[in-house]
């Protein structure tokens, strides 16, 4: 068992540390607005990860996923609220701004919240689960469903460390920003392209 989850820590901390869609809009969270409010993002991320193990831990996942017209439609409702987020980001004028004078456009909570309910709309989140997790399972005669929640709370615990620490260092890169005077507008844009490209990632095979 040792044996087993120390080699599930091992492939759960290459992963956090691979660039995808989670890792990078904490980026631009924690380089547009600080660290703490990329870690609050990764919060959320990581709370929302607990619906997914749970359905992965009843079967509910699977059930999900082979039904073509339930997954289409999760994946067409996460679309249409990242590209409702980039449309928000869009319309907030001509510059983003990062500076500590300013007002932050959203709170922690909010942040947190977003972060929930991206996570959640992300179908291929349990289809990563229920592809990962069971080749991980130590006794497939036991209880699994104990079994795929140490999993997923090991999984989330390891996505947090590694997520706060790209918030933290993204931090100090916001700090520099604050002295450049043209950095809102690329951020900015830089968040709509992170939102968009993440609801294309929601549909490629």
């Amino acid at each position: 068992m040792i044996e087993i989850l120390l080699s599930f820590s091992l492939a759960s901390i290459a992963l956090a540390f691979s660039p995808g869609p989670d890792n990078i809009f904490v980026f631009t969270q924690s380089v547009t607005n600080g660290s703490s409010y990329g870690i609050a993002t990764t919060a959320g991320l990581i709370s929302g990860c607990i619906l997914h193990t749970t359905l992965v831990a009843f079967g509910i996942s699977a059930i999900i996923m082979a039904s073509e017209g339930v997954f289409l439609g999760i994946k067409i409702a996460g679309a249409c609220y990242l590209l409702y987020l980039a449309y928000q980001v869009y319309k907030a004028g001509n510059t983003l701004m990062i500076t500590s004078e300013e007002a932050v456009k959203k709170s922690h909570m909010q942040l947190y919240k977003q972060g929930v309910i991206m996570n959640i709309l992300n179908p291929k989140v349990s289809l990563f689960f229920l592809a990962f997790f069971p080749a991980f399972l130590w006794d497939k005669e036991g209880n699994t469903i104990v079994q795929f929640y140490i999993l997923g709370l090991l999984f989330m615990g390891i996505s947090f460390v590694v997520f706060s620490s790209i918030a933290l260092l993204s931090g100090r890169i916001s700090t520099f920003l604050q002295q450049k005077k043209n950095s809102g507008v690329f951020f900015k844009w830089l968040q709509i392209i992170v939102f968009i490209g993440i609801a294309i990632f929601l549909f490629l095979p």
